[in-house]
């Protein structure tokens, strides 16, 4: 029986600890949004993919660069007009 409140307090220091990992009101943009940046900074952070990136794109890699972190503003557009309660 303690166990399972062991792990849901776990999984609360998670999400209090880390933006990526949501919460109970976590809204499927923000999810994607919060996907999208996830993939967007590995891209950035890995040499090699940049490097694929900017052959596949021919473009320099600085301009890949520039394009990636541009894309993390909105990567999945603007967000959806919340409902008037």
């Amino acid at each position: 029986m303690g166990d399972r409140y062991n792990i849901n307090s776990q999984l609360e220091h998670l999400q209090s600890k880390y933006v990526g990992t949501g919460h109970a009101d976590t809204s499927k943009y923000e999810w994607l949004v919060n996907q999208h940046r996830d993939s967007y900074s590995s891209y950035l952070g890995h040499f090699d993919m940049l490097n694929f990136f900017a052959i596949a794109e021919n473009e320099a890699k600085a301009r890949v660069r520039f394009n990636l972190m541009e894309r993390m503003l909105q990567p999945c557009g603007p967000p959806p007009e919340k409902p008037d309660e």
